[in-house]
């Protein structure tokens, strides 16, 4: 086993949305997540055209609101962390908590005072703060009101927010990401970009232009916060999703490359290379979309400040197969294809591929040159209370034992790694059903789909196997 690095970023991650609750507490506001309706149905309500982002708790319930209550119980997760031996953790300020409608001239000192708070609990415990400035929770008024994203005074919202958080927090925290999962907008903009049909998640020109706008305060995030002080690292967040074609057909090669382009590269390009990659012209062309509105200084912006690092999440690969149309179909992380007849599934269909991620960190790598943080990875699986009061949850140790292994092959391969914080290192509400019934973490959190439980922790057998792995930097799986 090659060995990690000894300043390796062993830890775990969440976002605010998902576990804080008190959606209303202490001068919040209301974000697009706080909107979202819990239950399998989620993605398909939100993607209705007659959704408006109203909230109705008669006929849905929004397990957001009250999430795993991490608000009013983050010293005692983070105190369960340290005994893991985190040496990071990753977590997102909720932008609704420092300005509740994204119009505010000035922050909200009780959402300020909150996450210092949670960073010198973590510094307390030697674990480095690893912060997410936008988290799919994005202020719920700029999506009813702007549209979201496709309207371009969100970029000076945005970097006004982010200036607040970084001038607060720059002396204490290194390690930034400016967009969760920026390309995830490509299939489902409400998520990051706030748009929804009835506001044009269906045009392709504004979820380009959208994302142009996000690319723009992403550069301009960088500069400010590089000005700030300049040993500030902040990074992109793609997801990642190691793509094949279904056989050597060369059709279905040329699908899996143009896929990889859009999905793994379009996005990596602009913020990790500083400029549109050669193909956006064909790839415009083919959703028939024109050339973006763009402000005078807008691709220097984007030339000259581009991310320290890349931050992705993995969680499986994807096949694609445009010979057999017939062919069957697996889902995924905002993305599915193709089955592979090669992969297991997990309890919520999505294939588990952990050689694919060394394969695409070396994709990744060797294309962008960027050092590489894996921030996502892991398994939502339905975890059971055994008859002697224990979640045995052999399989989620299997499959991170595995991503490991190929992480550590990857190392070796040349790449550049800087940690792995898996997802959620607590159960947390899921972003793609609302579901706490989707476990990932190490720490069961008693509650239930409905919401009902004692909200009590309780350490998995995962738990103990992961602080193994940490004490020996990687070398006892």
């Amino acid at each position: 086993m090659v060995k990690f690095p000894t300043n390796f970023l062993w830890g775990g991650a969440t976002a605010a949305n998902q576990c804080e609750g008190a959606h209303l507490e202490d001068g919040k506001g209301l974000s697009i997540a706080d909107a979202m309706p819990g239950g399998k149905e989620r993605f398909k309500k939100v993607f209705a055209e007659d959704f408006d982002w109203s909230i109705d708790a008669s006929t849905n319930t929004y397990p957001n609101h009250t999430g795993i209550d991490h608000y009013h119980r983050y010293e005692e997760d983070i105190a369960l962390f340290a005994e893991m031996g985190f040496k990071s953790y990753r977590f997102s300020i909720a932008w609704t908590r420092i300005f509740p409608t994204g119009l505010e001239e000035t922050p909200n000192e009780l959402g300020l005072t909150h996450y210092e708070k949670v960073i010198e609990t973590c510094l307390k415990y030697n674990i480095e703060p690893v912060i997410t400035i936008s988290h799919y929770e994005m202020p719920l008024h700029l999506a009813k009101e702007f549209g979201g994203w496709q309207d371009r005074r969100l970029i000076d919202l945005y970097v006004k927010y982010a200036e607040v958080v970084i001038r607060r927090f720059a002396d204490k925290v290194k390690y930034w990401m400016t967009f969760n999962e920026i390309n995830g907008a490509l299939h489902f903009p409400a998520l990051s970009l706030g748009m929804v049909p009835s506001t044009g998640s269906t045009n392709k020109q504004l979820i380009f232009q959208a994302l142009h706008h996000q690319f723009v305060a992403s550069a301009k995030v960088v500069k400010l916060a590089h000005e700030i002080n300049d040993e500030l690292k902040i990074g992109m967040m793609t997801i990642y999703a190691t793509g094949y074609g279904m056989d050597c057909h060369p059709e279905n090669q040329v699908a899996n490359m143009e896929k990889g382009q859009e999905i793994n590269g379009f996005c990596c390009s602009v913020q990790a290379l500083g400029e549109y990659p050669a193909y956006t012209e064909r790839m415009f062309k083919k959703y028939g979309v024109q050339p973006l509105e763009m402000a005078e200084d807008d691709l220097a912006l984007i030339k000259h400040h581009t991310v320290d690092y890349i931050g992705l999440s993995y969680y499986m690969s994807t096949v694609i197969d445009v010979i057999d149309p017939d062919a069957a179909k697996v889902a995924g992380n905002l993305t599915g294809g193709a089955k592979n007849p090669h992969l297991p599934t997990s309890d919520w269909g999505w294939q588990t591929d952990a050689i694919g991620l060394r394969i695409g960190l070396n994709e990744l790598y060797s294309t962008y040159k960027k050092p590489l943080f894996i921030v996502e990875n892991g398994l939502g699986a339905i975890d059971v209370i055994t008859e002697d009061g224990k979640i045995h949850d052999d399989y989620r140790i299997d499959y991170l034992r595995q991503h490991i292994e190929q992480m550590a092959l990857a190392i070796a391969d040349g790449v550049d790694l800087m940690g792995y914080t898996p997802w959620g290192c607590i159960d947390l509400v899921s972003a793609s059903t609302g579901e706490m019934s989707k476990r990932y973490g190490f720490i069961y959190v008693d509650k239930d789909d409905n919401g009902n439980g004692t909200y009590n922790r309780m350490k998995k057998d995962s738990f103990d196997w992961y602080k193994q792995v940490i004490a020996t930097n990687g070398e006892v799986l």
